[in-house]
């Protein structure tokens, strides 16, 4: 059976985001593309699996959040052969990312924009295949599933690799931050603007649950086997999340009240969860911490907002 490797793309911090790369009778996908700077490490994988980009057949982004296709264009270039493989939501915006690049840019400005992502251009639509909820591929004889995962964003899928048993989750299965992993297992779901549905959010994780994989590949990050206990928290956080965009959403307050009462609504929450699962945080912990409840506290104040109609 062909190679599955890990591959670092140290955004940001390492064991942050990361890559798959999938090998099979020669042929070679990533999942997942990170940004246009991740693409020295991507290649050198390649190259230390004694493969050449020509071999690479498919290039697959889960979504359309930079930390996850930012690179698929610099990656696309690099590797003549592949397909880009995406929702049918995400393949537009990957064939034209102006609106994509216009939105990051205000949100991130200039100069974070450019150290962050780099250069993101548009890709051939003829190299851009957009696939439906059940879709299958094979890359080398292996089917590659595609399903449709929403809750984290609306043009999210995962990946089922029946021949290792794996789903690569994107975001739709969670965030376990291996510095955070010192005590029992401590998982928690992105729930970042502006797609954040509960109900939805929920159905993803069991769905991944109901294809009784062996592991599961996180973009963030890394492989587990574990996936029922991790399954169990992220419905506990979702649940959590899900009320509390409900009691923002009657509250009436503006957008910047929720993110900030959100924000540390959910710092205490990690504060409990961290205990509970026998990991004495330090400050290092809450930093990184810190950039994921800001995150998801706007994207539960967007929820909550957007359920007033």
């Amino acid at each position: 059976m062909g190679a599955l490797v890990t591959i670092d793309c140290e955004y940001v911090m390492p064991q942050l985001a990361a890559s798959y790369l999938r090998e099979e009778g020669g042929e070679v996908a990533f999942i997942e593309a990170n940004t246009t700077h991740a693409l020295p490490r991507l290649l050198a994988a390649l190259e230390r699996q004694g493969l050449a980009a020509e071999a690479v057949k498919y290039v697959i982004v889960t979504h359309v959040h930079l930390d996850h296709a930012g690179g698929a264009s610099a990656l696309m270039r690099a590797c003549p052969n592949a397909t880009l493989l995406a929702h049918p939501r995400a393949a537009r915006h990957l064939i034209d990312p102006t609106r994509l690049v216009a939105s990051a840019r205000h949100v991130y400005g200039e100069e974070a924009f450019e150290r962050l992502y780099g250069t993101i251009e548009a890709i051939d639509a003829a190299r851009v295949r957009a696939l439906e909820d059940g879709e299958r591929v094979t890359l080398g004889g292996a089917p590659l599933h595609f399903l449709h995962t929403r809750g984290h964003a609306n043009h999210h899928f995962v990946v089922h690799d029946e021949a290792k048993q794996v789903v690569y989750t994107g975001d739709a299965f969670g965030l376990v931050y291996p510095a955070l992993q010192r005590g029992q297992r401590f998982a928690y779901p992105s729930t970042s603007p502006t797609d954040f549905d509960g109900a939805a959010a929920i159905a993803s994780v069991k769905r991944v649950v109901e294809l009784k994989p062996r592991a599961v590949a996180l973009t963030h990050f890394g492989m587990f086997e574990d996936v029922q206990p991790i399954a169990d928290q992220l419905i506990r956080w979702l649940e959590l999340s899900t009320r509390m965009a409900e009691q923002g959403a009657k509250s009436g307050d503006d957008v910047g009240t929720l993110e900030q009462r959100f924000k540390w609504q959910l710092d205490q929450e990690f504060e409990l969860a961290a205990s509970r699962s026998g990991l004495k945080l330090n400050e290092a912990d809450r930093q990184l911490i810190r950039f994921d409840s800001e995150l998801n506290g706007q994207g539960l104040a967007a929820a909550a907002v957007k359920q007033r109609g």
